[in-house]
Protein backbone atom coordinates (compact mmCIF):
# COMPACT_ATOMS: atom_id res chain seq x y z
CA UNK A 1 0.00 0.00 0.00
CA UNK A 2 2.78 2.32 0.99
CA UNK A 3 4.46 1.46 -2.36
CA UNK A 4 1.08 2.22 -4.37
CA UNK A 5 1.20 6.01 -2.85
CA UNK A 6 5.03 6.93 -3.35
CA UNK A 7 4.52 5.68 -7.18
CA UNK A 8 1.13 8.31 -7.11
CA UNK A 9 2.87 10.98 -5.58
CA UNK A 10 5.76 10.57 -7.73
CA UNK A 11 3.60 10.38 -11.00
CA UNK A 12 1.99 13.82 -9.78
CA UNK A 13 5.10 15.47 -9.63
CA UNK A 14 5.70 18.06 -12.22
CA UNK A 15 9.32 17.62 -12.51
CA UNK A 16 8.51 14.10 -13.89
CA UNK A 17 6.27 14.60 -16.44
CA UNK A 18 8.37 17.05 -17.63
CA UNK A 19 11.35 14.94 -17.97
CA UNK A 20 9.12 12.10 -19.45
CA UNK A 21 7.93 14.45 -21.99
CA UNK A 22 11.63 15.58 -22.87
CA UNK A 23 12.46 11.80 -23.05
CA UNK A 24 9.74 11.26 -25.61
CA UNK A 25 10.45 13.65 -27.60
CA UNK A 26 14.04 13.03 -27.86
CA UNK A 27 13.26 9.33 -28.62
CA UNK A 28 10.88 10.14 -31.46
CA UNK A 29 13.47 13.44 -32.81
CA UNK A 30 13.01 13.29 -36.33
CA UNK A 31 17.32 13.62 -37.12
CA UNK A 32 17.42 10.16 -35.55
CA UNK A 33 16.32 8.67 -39.07
CA UNK A 34 19.40 9.93 -40.38
CA UNK A 35 20.78 7.08 -38.62
CA UNK A 36 19.54 5.11 -41.82
CA UNK A 37 21.80 6.99 -44.49
CA UNK A 38 25.49 5.94 -44.70
CA UNK A 39 27.65 7.76 -42.28
CA UNK A 40 29.32 9.67 -44.79
CA UNK A 41 30.37 10.36 -48.58
CA UNK A 42 32.76 7.96 -48.43
CA UNK A 43 31.57 4.63 -46.22
CA UNK A 44 29.42 2.11 -48.09
CA UNK A 45 25.93 1.28 -46.81
CA UNK A 46 25.45 -1.61 -45.35
CA UNK A 47 22.21 -3.25 -44.98
CA UNK A 48 20.42 -3.93 -41.87
CA UNK A 49 21.50 -7.80 -40.58
CA UNK A 50 24.47 -7.42 -42.90
CA UNK A 51 27.76 -9.07 -41.74
CA UNK A 52 31.25 -9.72 -42.43
CA UNK A 53 30.87 -6.47 -45.22
CA UNK A 54 34.44 -5.50 -45.71
CA UNK A 55 35.28 -1.42 -45.11
CA UNK A 56 35.24 0.17 -48.31
CA UNK A 57 33.27 -2.90 -49.67
CA UNK A 58 30.15 -1.62 -51.30
CA UNK A 59 28.53 -4.32 -52.05
CA UNK A 60 24.43 -4.22 -52.04
CA UNK A 61 23.11 -6.76 -50.16
CA UNK A 62 20.59 -9.59 -52.25
CA UNK A 63 16.47 -8.54 -52.51
CA UNK A 64 15.46 -11.65 -54.06
CA UNK A 65 11.77 -10.11 -54.61
CA UNK A 66 13.73 -7.69 -57.53
CA UNK A 67 15.03 -11.23 -59.31
CA UNK A 68 11.63 -12.76 -60.16
CA UNK A 69 11.47 -12.46 -64.26
CA UNK A 70 8.31 -12.16 -66.45
CA UNK A 71 7.61 -15.50 -68.33
CA UNK A 72 8.86 -15.18 -71.67
CA UNK A 73 6.07 -15.79 -73.74
CA UNK A 74 5.39 -19.04 -75.74
CA UNK A 75 7.05 -19.21 -78.92
CA UNK A 76 8.32 -21.97 -80.80
CA UNK A 77 11.86 -21.99 -81.66
CA UNK A 78 11.75 -24.40 -84.40
CA UNK A 79 9.05 -21.61 -86.41
CA UNK A 80 10.77 -18.93 -89.17
CA UNK A 81 9.01 -15.66 -87.49
CA UNK A 82 8.61 -13.04 -90.28
CA UNK A 83 9.00 -9.51 -89.71
CA UNK A 84 5.10 -8.97 -89.25
CA UNK A 85 5.07 -11.61 -86.65
CA UNK A 86 7.53 -10.00 -85.18
CA UNK A 87 6.17 -7.18 -84.45
CA UNK A 88 2.90 -8.54 -83.16
CA UNK A 89 4.78 -10.38 -80.70
CA UNK A 90 6.31 -6.95 -79.79
CA UNK A 91 3.10 -4.90 -79.35
CA UNK A 92 1.48 -7.62 -77.48
CA UNK A 93 4.94 -7.86 -75.09
CA UNK A 94 6.69 -4.41 -74.96
CA UNK A 95 6.02 -3.31 -71.59
CA UNK A 96 5.50 0.52 -73.48
CA UNK A 97 2.54 0.09 -74.91
CA UNK A 98 0.84 -1.01 -71.59
CA UNK A 99 2.64 1.63 -69.70
CA UNK A 100 0.82 3.92 -72.76
CA UNK A 101 -2.34 2.14 -72.63
CA UNK A 102 -2.61 3.17 -68.46
CA UNK A 103 -1.75 6.66 -69.35
CA UNK A 104 -4.42 7.04 -71.73
CA UNK A 105 -6.64 5.45 -69.28
CA UNK A 106 -5.44 8.34 -66.59
CA UNK A 107 -6.13 10.75 -68.80
CA UNK A 108 -9.71 9.37 -69.80
CA UNK A 109 -10.38 9.29 -66.06
CA UNK A 110 -9.37 12.44 -65.63
CA UNK A 111 -11.84 13.67 -68.03
CA UNK A 112 -14.72 11.50 -65.75
CA UNK A 113 -13.72 13.87 -62.66
CA UNK A 114 -14.35 16.80 -64.66
CA UNK A 115 -17.92 15.66 -65.49
CA UNK A 116 -18.70 14.83 -62.22
CA UNK A 117 -17.98 18.23 -60.66
CA UNK A 118 -21.11 19.69 -62.23
CA UNK A 119 -22.63 17.28 -60.07
CA UNK A 120 -24.31 18.30 -56.67
CA UNK A 121 -22.09 16.64 -53.87
CA UNK A 122 -23.49 14.04 -51.69
CA UNK A 123 -22.35 12.90 -47.98
CA UNK A 124 -23.59 11.12 -45.18
CA UNK A 125 -22.21 11.39 -41.66
CA UNK A 126 -23.49 10.04 -38.18
CA UNK A 127 -22.05 11.46 -35.11
CA UNK A 128 -22.20 9.80 -32.10
CA UNK A 129 -21.12 10.24 -28.27
CA UNK A 130 -20.99 9.99 -24.73
CA UNK A 131 -20.02 12.29 -21.76
CA UNK A 132 -19.92 11.07 -18.00
CA UNK A 133 -19.37 14.37 -15.12
CA UNK A 134 -18.67 13.87 -11.65
CA UNK A 135 -19.14 17.19 -9.38
CA UNK A 136 -18.33 17.95 -6.01
CA UNK A 137 -20.99 18.80 -3.58
CA UNK A 138 -20.59 21.31 -1.15
CA UNK A 139 -21.38 19.22 1.47
CA UNK A 140 -23.26 15.68 1.16
CA UNK A 141 -26.69 14.57 1.00
CA UNK A 142 -27.70 11.27 1.85
CA UNK A 143 -24.10 10.11 2.23
CA UNK A 144 -23.27 11.64 -1.32
CA UNK A 145 -20.85 13.75 -1.44
CA UNK A 146 -20.42 14.58 -5.18
CA UNK A 147 -23.23 14.11 -8.03
CA UNK A 148 -23.19 11.83 -11.66
CA UNK A 149 -24.34 13.04 -14.26
CA UNK A 150 -24.50 10.71 -17.88
CA UNK A 151 -25.45 11.70 -21.43
CA UNK A 152 -25.41 10.06 -24.48
CA UNK A 153 -26.35 10.89 -28.39
CA UNK A 154 -26.69 9.95 -31.93
CA UNK A 155 -26.89 12.66 -34.73
CA UNK A 156 -27.33 11.01 -38.78
CA UNK A 157 -27.06 14.04 -41.57
CA UNK A 158 -26.98 14.52 -44.87
CA UNK A 159 -26.06 16.94 -46.46
CA UNK A 160 -25.59 18.33 -50.64
CA UNK A 161 -23.37 21.11 -52.37
CA UNK A 162 -23.72 22.26 -55.62
CA UNK A 163 -21.87 24.77 -57.59
CA UNK A 164 -24.46 26.13 -59.75
CA UNK A 165 -22.12 28.59 -61.38
CA UNK A 166 -18.39 29.69 -62.03
CA UNK A 167 -18.43 31.50 -64.95
CA UNK A 168 -16.82 28.88 -67.02
CA UNK A 169 -14.30 27.62 -64.83
CA UNK A 170 -15.21 23.96 -64.49
CA UNK A 171 -15.65 24.04 -68.40
CA UNK A 172 -12.18 25.35 -68.82
CA UNK A 173 -10.78 22.56 -67.16
CA UNK A 174 -12.93 19.62 -68.88
CA UNK A 175 -11.88 21.13 -71.93
CA UNK A 176 -8.09 20.79 -70.92
CA UNK A 177 -8.86 17.29 -69.55
CA UNK A 178 -10.58 16.40 -72.96
CA UNK A 179 -7.27 17.58 -75.03
CA UNK A 180 -4.97 15.65 -72.32
CA UNK A 181 -7.38 12.40 -72.86
CA UNK A 182 -6.52 13.21 -76.76
CA UNK A 183 -2.93 13.75 -76.38
CA UNK A 184 -2.58 10.47 -74.15
CA UNK A 185 -4.73 8.29 -76.92
CA UNK A 186 -2.61 9.94 -79.85
CA UNK A 187 0.33 9.01 -77.83
CA UNK A 188 -0.80 5.66 -77.40
CA UNK A 189 -0.48 5.16 -81.11
CA UNK A 190 2.48 6.78 -81.32
CA UNK A 191 3.96 4.08 -79.14
CA UNK A 192 2.48 1.59 -80.96
CA UNK A 193 4.50 3.05 -84.50
CA UNK A 194 7.45 3.67 -82.67
CA UNK A 195 7.51 -0.16 -81.84
CA UNK A 196 6.75 -1.10 -85.44
CA UNK A 197 9.71 0.68 -86.55
CA UNK A 198 12.30 0.12 -84.07
CA UNK A 199 11.75 -3.59 -84.97
CA UNK A 200 11.74 -3.02 -88.50
CA UNK A 201 15.21 -1.28 -87.98
CA UNK A 202 16.52 -4.33 -85.86
CA UNK A 203 15.28 -6.57 -88.10
CA UNK A 204 16.89 -5.41 -91.28
CA UNK A 205 20.53 -4.88 -89.29
CA UNK A 206 19.94 -8.27 -88.13
CA UNK A 207 19.57 -9.23 -91.57
CA UNK A 208 22.59 -7.79 -92.94
CA UNK A 209 24.48 -9.09 -89.66
CA UNK A 210 23.80 -12.65 -91.03
CA UNK A 211 24.66 -11.51 -94.54
CA UNK A 212 28.09 -10.59 -93.04
CA UNK A 213 28.40 -13.89 -91.33
CA UNK A 214 27.52 -15.63 -94.95
CA UNK A 215 30.03 -13.69 -96.53
CA UNK A 216 32.55 -14.01 -93.83
CA UNK A 217 31.91 -17.90 -94.32
CA UNK A 218 32.47 -18.00 -98.04
CA UNK A 219 35.13 -15.90 -98.24
CA UNK A 220 37.04 -18.50 -95.47
CA UNK A 221 35.89 -20.93 -98.72
CA UNK A 222 37.75 -18.71 -101.26
CA UNK A 223 41.01 -18.43 -98.96
CA UNK A 224 40.92 -22.43 -98.46
CA UNK A 225 40.49 -22.48 -102.64
CA UNK A 226 43.92 -20.32 -102.83
CA UNK A 227 45.65 -22.04 -99.98
CA UNK A 228 44.55 -25.54 -102.12
CA UNK A 229 45.99 -23.90 -105.13
CA UNK A 230 49.06 -22.37 -103.98
CA UNK A 231 49.87 -25.66 -102.06
CA UNK A 232 49.00 -27.83 -105.83
CA UNK A 233 51.44 -24.94 -107.06
CA UNK A 234 54.38 -25.65 -104.69
CA UNK A 235 53.76 -29.10 -104.95
CA UNK A 236 54.35 -28.80 -109.04
CA UNK A 237 57.61 -26.81 -107.94
CA UNK A 238 56.10 -23.48 -109.60
CA UNK A 239 55.38 -21.64 -106.52
CA UNK A 240 57.14 -20.72 -104.08
CA UNK A 241 56.63 -21.04 -99.68
CA UNK A 242 55.89 -17.43 -99.65
CA UNK A 243 53.10 -17.50 -101.58
CA UNK A 244 52.03 -20.94 -99.35
CA UNK A 245 52.67 -18.38 -96.02
CA UNK A 246 50.69 -15.83 -97.76
CA UNK A 247 47.82 -18.03 -98.73
CA UNK A 248 47.84 -19.60 -94.93
CA UNK A 249 47.71 -15.82 -93.63
CA UNK A 250 44.79 -15.62 -95.49
CA UNK A 251 42.84 -18.43 -94.21
CA UNK A 252 43.37 -16.93 -90.85
CA UNK A 253 42.78 -13.84 -91.06
CA UNK A 254 39.50 -14.91 -93.03
CA UNK A 255 38.21 -17.67 -89.87
CA UNK A 256 39.24 -14.28 -87.54
CA UNK A 257 36.62 -11.92 -89.58
CA UNK A 258 33.90 -15.22 -89.17
CA UNK A 259 34.26 -14.85 -85.55
CA UNK A 260 33.91 -11.14 -86.03
CA UNK A 261 30.85 -11.69 -88.29
CA UNK A 262 29.07 -13.90 -86.00
CA UNK A 263 29.42 -11.65 -82.48
CA UNK A 264 28.09 -9.27 -84.88
CA UNK A 265 25.36 -11.39 -85.71
CA UNK A 266 24.66 -12.01 -81.74
CA UNK A 267 24.51 -8.29 -81.21
CA UNK A 268 22.35 -7.89 -83.55
CA UNK A 269 19.95 -10.36 -82.72
CA UNK A 270 19.92 -9.37 -78.78
CA UNK A 271 19.10 -6.15 -80.36
CA UNK A 272 16.52 -7.25 -82.23
CA UNK A 273 14.60 -8.89 -79.13
CA UNK A 274 15.43 -5.81 -77.25
CA UNK A 275 13.46 -3.86 -79.40
CA UNK A 276 10.47 -5.99 -79.44
CA UNK A 277 10.70 -5.76 -75.14
CA UNK A 278 10.95 -9.62 -74.89
CA UNK A 279 13.53 -11.27 -73.03
CA UNK A 280 17.29 -12.00 -73.98
CA UNK A 281 17.21 -15.69 -73.51
CA UNK A 282 14.72 -15.82 -75.93
CA UNK A 283 15.62 -18.25 -78.31
CA UNK A 284 13.55 -17.98 -81.84
CA UNK A 285 14.43 -18.33 -85.53
CA UNK A 286 14.07 -15.38 -88.00
CA UNK A 287 12.91 -15.84 -91.19
CA UNK A 288 15.42 -14.25 -93.81
CA UNK A 289 12.66 -12.10 -96.30
CA UNK A 290 14.74 -12.35 -99.22
CA UNK A 291 16.15 -9.85 -101.84
CA UNK A 292 13.21 -7.24 -102.99
CA UNK A 293 13.88 -4.58 -105.97
CA UNK A 294 14.39 -1.46 -104.92
CA UNK A 295 14.04 1.63 -107.06
CA UNK A 296 16.76 3.67 -108.58
CA UNK A 297 15.97 7.42 -106.88
CA UNK A 298 12.90 8.74 -104.95
CA UNK A 299 10.75 11.71 -105.27
CA UNK A 300 11.74 14.59 -102.96
CA UNK A 301 8.20 15.25 -100.53
CA UNK A 302 5.54 18.31 -102.03
CA UNK A 303 4.37 20.85 -99.80
CA UNK A 304 0.89 19.18 -99.65
CA UNK A 305 2.90 15.75 -98.78
CA UNK A 306 4.43 17.55 -95.98
CA UNK A 307 1.08 18.78 -95.07
CA UNK A 308 -0.61 15.63 -94.75
CA UNK A 309 2.08 14.34 -92.25
CA UNK A 310 1.80 16.71 -89.93
CA UNK A 311 -1.68 15.96 -89.69
CA UNK A 312 -1.45 12.86 -88.86
CA UNK A 313 1.69 12.49 -86.52
CA UNK A 314 0.98 11.63 -83.40
CA UNK A 315 3.34 13.81 -81.85
CA UNK A 316 2.47 16.96 -83.68
CA UNK A 317 -1.20 16.25 -82.57
CA UNK A 318 -0.39 15.48 -79.13
CA UNK A 319 1.54 18.89 -79.27
CA UNK A 320 -1.35 20.30 -80.17
CA UNK A 321 -3.64 18.85 -77.70
CA UNK A 322 -1.23 20.13 -74.80
CA UNK A 323 -1.19 23.97 -76.54
CA UNK A 324 -5.26 24.11 -75.97
CA UNK A 325 -5.33 22.29 -72.84
CA UNK A 326 -3.29 25.45 -71.40
CA UNK A 327 -5.13 27.94 -73.39
CA UNK A 328 -8.00 26.65 -71.41
CA UNK A 329 -6.08 26.56 -68.65
CA UNK A 330 -5.81 30.58 -68.31
CA UNK A 331 -9.84 30.70 -68.27
CA UNK A 332 -9.49 28.71 -65.81
CA UNK A 333 -7.06 30.94 -63.56
CA UNK A 334 -8.84 33.77 -64.68
CA UNK A 335 -12.32 32.80 -63.63
CA UNK A 336 -11.05 32.71 -59.84
CA UNK A 337 -11.18 36.53 -59.57
CA UNK A 338 -15.61 35.88 -60.31
CA UNK A 339 -18.14 35.06 -57.81
CA UNK A 340 -19.16 31.88 -57.55
CA UNK A 341 -23.11 30.38 -56.73
CA UNK A 342 -23.19 27.43 -55.27
CA UNK A 343 -26.53 25.67 -53.02
CA UNK A 344 -26.12 23.38 -50.02
CA UNK A 345 -28.64 21.75 -47.99
CA UNK A 346 -28.90 19.46 -44.91
CA UNK A 347 -31.57 17.01 -43.46
CA UNK A 348 -30.28 15.95 -39.77
CA UNK A 349 -31.84 13.98 -36.74
CA UNK A 350 -31.21 13.15 -33.76
CA UNK A 351 -31.79 11.03 -30.75
CA UNK A 352 -30.14 12.07 -27.08
CA UNK A 353 -30.82 10.86 -23.54
CA UNK A 354 -29.99 12.85 -20.48
CA UNK A 355 -29.43 10.81 -17.31
CA UNK A 356 -28.93 12.48 -13.66
CA UNK A 357 -27.83 10.93 -10.23
CA UNK A 358 -30.94 10.43 -8.73
CA UNK A 359 -33.56 11.48 -11.05
CA UNK A 360 -35.42 10.01 -13.73
CA UNK A 361 -33.47 10.09 -17.42
CA UNK A 362 -34.40 12.59 -20.17
CA UNK A 363 -34.60 11.62 -23.76
CA UNK A 364 -35.12 13.70 -26.86
CA UNK A 365 -35.61 13.26 -29.87
CA UNK A 366 -34.46 16.17 -32.99
CA UNK A 367 -34.80 16.75 -36.32
CA UNK A 368 -33.70 19.82 -38.81
CA UNK A 369 -33.60 20.54 -42.22
CA UNK A 370 -31.85 23.57 -44.26
CA UNK A 371 -31.39 24.55 -47.72
CA UNK A 372 -28.58 27.56 -48.41
CA UNK A 373 -28.03 30.13 -51.71
CA UNK A 374 -24.85 31.52 -51.23
CA UNK A 375 -22.83 33.35 -53.31
CA UNK A 376 -18.94 33.60 -52.72
CA UNK A 377 -16.84 36.84 -54.10
CA UNK A 378 -13.09 36.79 -53.53
CA UNK A 379 -11.34 39.91 -52.83
CA UNK A 380 -8.01 39.91 -51.62
CA UNK A 381 -5.66 36.94 -51.48
CA UNK A 382 -2.24 38.45 -51.44
CA UNK A 383 -1.78 37.71 -55.21
CA UNK A 384 -2.20 34.62 -55.70
CA UNK A 385 -5.14 34.06 -58.30
CA UNK A 386 -2.59 36.99 -59.84
CA UNK A 387 0.44 34.58 -59.64
CA UNK A 388 -1.60 31.39 -61.25
CA UNK A 389 -2.94 33.95 -64.04
CA UNK A 390 0.78 34.73 -65.03
CA UNK A 391 1.50 30.70 -64.35
CA UNK A 392 -0.74 29.86 -66.80
CA UNK A 393 -0.22 32.46 -69.39
CA UNK A 394 3.42 31.03 -69.39
CA UNK A 395 2.85 28.09 -69.75
CA UNK A 396 0.40 28.36 -72.61
CA UNK A 397 3.31 30.60 -74.35
CA UNK A 398 5.46 27.79 -73.79
CA UNK A 399 3.16 24.65 -74.96
CA UNK A 400 2.58 26.81 -78.21
CA UNK A 401 6.41 27.39 -79.03
CA UNK A 402 6.63 23.61 -78.54
CA UNK A 403 4.12 23.27 -80.46
CA UNK A 404 5.78 25.29 -83.07
CA UNK A 405 8.97 23.49 -82.53
CA UNK A 406 7.54 20.47 -82.63
CA UNK A 407 6.19 21.26 -86.55
CA UNK A 408 9.48 22.34 -87.76
CA UNK A 409 11.25 19.19 -86.35
CA UNK A 410 8.54 17.08 -87.88
CA UNK A 411 9.01 18.55 -91.08
CA UNK A 412 12.54 19.03 -91.07
CA UNK A 413 12.67 14.94 -90.14
CA UNK A 414 10.30 14.34 -93.06
CA UNK A 415 12.73 16.34 -96.03
CA UNK A 416 15.90 14.46 -94.21
CA UNK A 417 14.63 11.12 -93.83
CA UNK A 418 13.71 11.23 -98.10
CA UNK A 419 17.73 12.81 -98.94
CA UNK A 420 18.41 9.96 -96.62
CA UNK A 421 16.15 7.33 -98.63
CA UNK A 422 17.66 8.82 -101.71
CA UNK A 423 21.38 8.49 -101.04
CA UNK A 424 21.05 4.93 -99.79
CA UNK A 425 19.40 3.78 -103.02
CA UNK A 426 22.21 5.93 -104.80
CA UNK A 427 24.60 3.60 -102.42
CA UNK A 428 22.84 0.41 -103.21
CA UNK A 429 22.99 0.84 -107.15
CA UNK A 430 26.95 1.58 -106.95
CA UNK A 431 27.52 -1.60 -104.46
CA UNK A 432 25.28 -3.66 -107.41
CA UNK A 433 27.86 -2.80 -109.90
CA UNK A 434 31.10 -2.92 -107.35
CA UNK A 435 29.71 -6.55 -106.84
CA UNK A 436 29.46 -7.26 -110.33
CA UNK A 437 32.98 -6.35 -111.08
CA UNK A 438 34.33 -7.64 -107.87
CA UNK A 439 33.06 -11.11 -109.03
CA UNK A 440 34.49 -11.08 -112.10
CA UNK A 441 38.15 -9.78 -111.00
CA UNK A 442 38.13 -12.17 -108.58
CA UNK A 443 37.10 -15.27 -110.95
CA UNK A 444 39.85 -14.03 -113.19
CA UNK A 445 43.02 -13.69 -110.33
CA UNK A 446 41.68 -17.09 -109.41
CA UNK A 447 42.02 -18.53 -113.08
CA UNK A 448 45.41 -16.87 -113.64
CA UNK A 449 46.78 -18.00 -110.39
CA UNK A 450 45.92 -21.52 -110.92
CA UNK A 451 47.39 -21.50 -114.49
CA UNK A 452 50.71 -20.04 -113.63
CA UNK A 453 49.96 -16.57 -114.72
CA UNK A 454 49.07 -14.73 -111.75
CA UNK A 455 50.40 -14.20 -108.31
CA UNK A 456 49.08 -15.22 -105.29
CA UNK A 457 49.23 -11.70 -103.50
CA UNK A 458 46.92 -10.48 -106.66
CA UNK A 459 44.54 -13.56 -105.96
CA UNK A 460 44.14 -12.77 -102.19
CA UNK A 461 43.54 -9.10 -102.97
CA UNK A 462 40.80 -9.93 -105.44
CA UNK A 463 38.75 -12.39 -102.80
CA UNK A 464 39.51 -9.39 -100.35
CA UNK A 465 37.90 -7.07 -102.54
CA UNK A 466 35.07 -9.10 -103.58
CA UNK A 467 34.04 -9.69 -100.03
CA UNK A 468 34.36 -5.72 -99.05
CA UNK A 469 32.16 -5.28 -102.44
CA UNK A 470 29.57 -7.99 -100.82
CA UNK A 471 29.51 -6.56 -97.35
CA UNK A 472 29.03 -3.08 -98.79
CA UNK A 473 26.30 -4.26 -101.13
CA UNK A 474 24.37 -5.85 -98.16
CA UNK A 475 24.77 -2.94 -95.86
CA UNK A 476 23.85 -0.70 -98.26
CA UNK A 477 20.68 -3.06 -99.16
CA UNK A 478 19.81 -2.66 -95.30
CA UNK A 479 20.15 1.14 -95.57
CA UNK A 480 18.11 1.69 -97.94
CA UNK A 481 15.28 -0.84 -96.04
CA UNK A 482 16.02 0.93 -93.22
CA UNK A 483 15.57 4.58 -94.73
CA UNK A 484 12.30 3.44 -96.59
CA UNK A 485 10.97 2.64 -93.15
CA UNK A 486 12.52 5.64 -91.46
CA UNK A 487 10.42 7.66 -94.41
CA UNK A 488 7.17 5.91 -93.67
CA UNK A 489 7.79 6.56 -90.03
CA UNK A 490 8.36 9.98 -90.24
CA UNK A 491 5.43 10.38 -92.49
CA UNK A 492 3.18 8.47 -90.25
CA UNK A 493 2.37 5.55 -92.19
CA UNK A 494 3.79 2.95 -90.38
CA UNK A 495 1.00 1.73 -88.46
CA UNK A 496 0.73 -1.64 -89.01
CA UNK A 497 3.27 -4.52 -89.36
CA UNK A 498 2.19 -5.15 -92.89
CA UNK A 499 3.52 -1.82 -93.95
CA UNK A 500 6.78 -2.24 -92.40
CA UNK A 501 7.80 -4.43 -95.59
CA UNK A 502 8.77 -1.76 -97.87
CA UNK A 503 6.98 -2.40 -101.52
CA UNK A 504 8.14 -0.55 -104.93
Amino acid sequence: MNQLILLAQWIARPRTWLLAGMAALNAGCATQSLDLAPASASEPWVAPGAKNQAKGDFTVAPRPEVAVLSPPPALSSSHQYTLPELIDIAQNQNPDTRIAWQQARQAALAVGIGEAVFLPMLSASVVGGYQSTRTPLAYDIEDHSDIDTHGSAIVPALAFQWLIFDFGQRSALLEAAHEGSWAANVAFNGIHQKIIYTVTQAYYQYEVAKTQTRLSGQRLKNSLEIREAARSRRQQGIATSVEVALAEQQVAQSEMRSVVAQGHETEAYQALLNAMGVSPALNIQVSYAGDRTLPDSVTPPTERMIRNALAQRPDVQASYAAAKAAKAGIRAAEADFLPKVYLAGAVAGGSGHFDIQGMPGISQQTSSSSILLGVSVPLYDGGIRSARVGDAQSRSAIADEQFSKTQDAAAREIVMATETLRSALASNKAAINLEKTSFIAYDAALDSYRHGVGTVTVANEAANTLLEAQQMRAEAYAASLVAAANLAFVMGRMTSGSQAIYND
